[in-house]
């Protein structure tokens, strides 16, 4: 389905480009293109309900999933200058790409809705980034400092606020909340990423769905397209579609709950002895088709 742009094209430019000035050579006349029809076929995601599995209707659901990654690929690229720098030792700093207005220009023409709204923390709107601990282990989350607006999308969250919070270690620890894998999310400059396109080839990444998160009338409703229970179901044999796999099993329900709603987890596993016997369990981790039980949406 083609409407003259697409966000493929806009991440692989920014890539290549080596100038000056990207957001009046490359940026700009992208989001001119990206108009009428393009904006109408993203709004099509704007609120909650089945669209996504609309596979023989006009526009196809499944690629416009892919397009809304698409899309927040690009968005992962230009915030990177909005992070801060890797613990990777000779890590190279990112070239900047867009100011702080021009960022959200972008998306705003596209019909998204721009918030900064620093004043209490909550983890369907914000992204934690980096950590200040508090001397008191019981002190809530408090937000210091937001980086970069989050935007929606209708009631759809399309790119949550990065922000700075200062916290207990029993409610944030500092070095897991702002340094451990993020899930859902393709590449930040601090920390490591794990979405489903890494480890595919140039063509089959882009076959990626965006996580669908919708704040409603009657509530949130997290990763509305996933499957599979977050707590699996007794009554399925090991190896089910529907089971959790080792590693799930090794989180508690508490922590599996905070992973779908943080995409990351806050503190340090209370398995974390026995997960140490799988080196790799955090990118082996698939939370993707996680689902909270209807009671707790």
């Amino acid at each position: 389905m083609s409407y003259g742009v697409d966000a493929r094209d806009l991440y692989e430019a920014l890539g290549r480009y080596e100038g000056t000035e990207p957001y009046e050579t490359i940026v700009a006349p992208w989001r001119d293109r990206a108009q009428d029809s393009y904006r109408a076929w993203l709004a099509t995601a704007a609120e909650d309900g089945s669209w996504w599995t609309g596979n023989e209707t006009e526009p196809d659901g499944q690629e416009l999933m892919w397009e809304l990654y698409a899309l927040h690929r690009v968005s992962d690229r230009l915030l990177l200058t909005f992070q801060p720098p890797s613990d990777e030792p000779g890590s190279p700093d990112p070239q900047p790409l867009l100011s702080q207005h021009e960022y959200p220009d972008v998306f705003t023409s596209l019909g998204m809705t721009l918030f900064e709204d620093g004043d209490a923390f909550d983890p369907f709107l914000h992204e934690i980034v980096e950590v200040e601990q508090s001397d008191a282990p019981h002190a809530p989350i408090q937000i210091t400092k937001v980086l970069w607006p989050g935007l929606m999308l209708g009631q759809l969250l399309f790119n949550r606020a990065g922000v700075r919070i200062r916290a207990g270690v029993e409610h944030a620890q500092r070095g897991v909340a702002d340094r451990s894998p993020l899930y859902w999310t393709f590449r930040r400059r601090h920390r490591p990423t794990v979405d489903l396109s890494q480890g595919w080839g140039s063509n089959s990444q882009w076959r990626t769905d965006f996580r669908l998160d919708y704040r409603t009338p009657a509530g949130d409703q997290l990763n509305v397209a996933g499957d599979r229970p977050i707590d699996g179901s007794a009554d399925l044999h090991p190896g089910h579609p529907l089971s959790l796999s080792p590693q799930e099993k090794l989180l508690t329900p508490c922590e599996r709950r905070e992973l779908l709603r943080h995409r990351c987890l806050l503190r340090t596993p209370q398995a974390t002895g026995a997960l140490a016997g799988s080196p790799s369990w955090e990118r082996d981790l698939m939370p993707f088709d996680w689902r909270l039980a209807d009671s707790e949406a």
